[in-house]
């Protein structure tokens, strides 16, 4: 499980550097543009990956700043969301590289964002969440892309696996 989890957190990373680099083609107005998706905009929805994940840092690690809502905005500017995104990004890499089997069986207890309650689980169900979650998130980022008229980036898993980070994983 835990080496799953390695190549999860590598293909993030990879996957939010070329999503980052497609969304730097957009002009200023596209960027913040509501184009109907669930967080409106390429920055709402980039804002809320970053959001969420630093929800559940917070809850595996104790550590950390999470934000009080879903939609909140960590960075309105893409240059500094970008910084913020690939900090969490290396926390996340670095945080699962201390974890062993034993801790990914493990249980903890948080308390929810939405409809706020206490919810105690396994970490590795969570974290495979945590992965899925971004992924679709992308998906949606990749949508709004196309709707712009930008050409979206292939982000599949298959394609990080041909890369010379991902071929370890292959």
């Amino acid at each position: 499980m835990k080496r799953h989890f390695e190549m999860m957190a590598a293909y993030n990373r990879w996957a939010n550097g070329i999503l980052y680099d497609a969304a730097a083609g957009l002009e200023p107005e596209e960027y913040t543009r509501d184009v109907g998706a669930f967080f409106r905009s390429m920055m709402g929805t980039l804002n809320h990956i970053l959001v969420a994940d630093r929800i559940w840092m917070q809850r595996f690690t104790g550590e950390g700043n999470a934000p009080a809502s879903l939609d909140a905005i960590v960075h309105s500017a893409l240059p500094a969301l970008r910084l913020a995104r690939e900090a969490e990004d290396a926390r996340i890499i670095e945080w699962i590289a201390g974890l062993d089997e034993k801790g990914l069986q493990g249980r903890f207890t948080y308390v929810t964002v939405v409809n706020p309650r206490t919810v105690s689980q396994r970490l590795a169900p969570a974290l495979t969440h945590l992965f899925n979650h971004q992924t679709h998130h992308r998906g949606q980022a990749h949508m709004i892309l196309s709707v712009l008229g930008a050409e979206p980036p292939a982000l599949d898993l298959i394609y990080f696996h041909r890369t010379p980070a991902g071929r370890e994983f292959a």
